[in-house]
Order: structure tokens, then C-alpha cells, then sequence
């Protein structure tokens, strides 16, 4: 039987987070944080199946670069204890393959954020 979890956390300044760092640890990357100047390196990290970023038409097509894209994000919001991004968990089911598993999560995705007009980064 398909369990499945789901998990909502915000990636907020004021609890000292960074859309950027959550991002390159999300995807495995390496990505350099204009706001604070550290370059967060997750390469070493094992595990990434799958990565990509989702664009609502009126997002710019160089944000299809995640680290252009929460860059931007992190350069719009001013304040110390901006909410800079919405960070999912989601357990997917075990009986699906990972094809399955993959479009599942897209079409989660586009439905529920880039159908409302969000940018959404995503990995499993």
C-alpha cells in the first residue's frame, strides 16, 4: 500500500537560512550567494536523481539557472528576516519507478505552484 508524507518548511532569513544555500544542498551543487558572499558547496552530497526548474511564461528564461533564480530572489527581498522560499519535503512512493515517480512530482508541481505564477525548484 502507497504511503505517502509531506513536509512545509520556510526558508527565512530571520531563522538563518539562505534560498541559495538550500538550493545547491537540494541539488547536490556548488552555487555562490551574492547576498552574503559564501559559495555553498554540495558536490560531495550523493544521492540526486533527478533536478529541475519550473517557470510560470512571465519568469525570466535565465532563471532556468537555479542560482540566477535565488540570487534574484534573495537580492528582492531586503529585510533581515525576509520569507525568501516555501521548502517542500515529499516522500514518494516506493511501488512507483522512478520515471513514475518523477512525473508524479511534475505534475504535482505545475498544477499546485507554476500554474499560480511560482518559480519552483525541485530534486529528488
Amino acid at each position: 500500500m502507497a504511503i505517502y508524507h509531506m513536509q512545509a518548511k520556510v526558508v527565512s532569513r530571520g531563522s538563518g537560512r539562505s534560498a541559495v544555500a538550500a538550493s545547491a544542498y537540494m541539488s547536490c551543487s556548488r552555487m555562490y550567494n551574492d547576498y552574503d558572499g559564501i559559495q555553498h558547496d554540495y558536490t560531495r552530497k550523493h544521492g540526486l536523481i533527478y533536478q529541475e526548474v519550473l517557470l510560470p511564461p512571465m519568469a525570466p528564461p535565465e532563471w532556468k539557472d537555479r542560482e540566477q533564480l535565488w540570487n534574484a530572489v534573495e537580492a528582492a527581498e531586503k529585510t533581515k528576516d525576509s520569507r525568501l522560499a516555501r521548502e517542500f519535503v515529499v516522500a514518494l512512493p516506493i511501488e512507483l519507478d522512478k520515471d513514475s515517480n518523477i512525473s508524479l512530482l511534475q505534475n504535482l508541481i505545475q498544477k499546485n505552484f507554476v500554474d499560480m505564477g511560482m518559480c519552483a525548484d525541485f530534486a529528488s
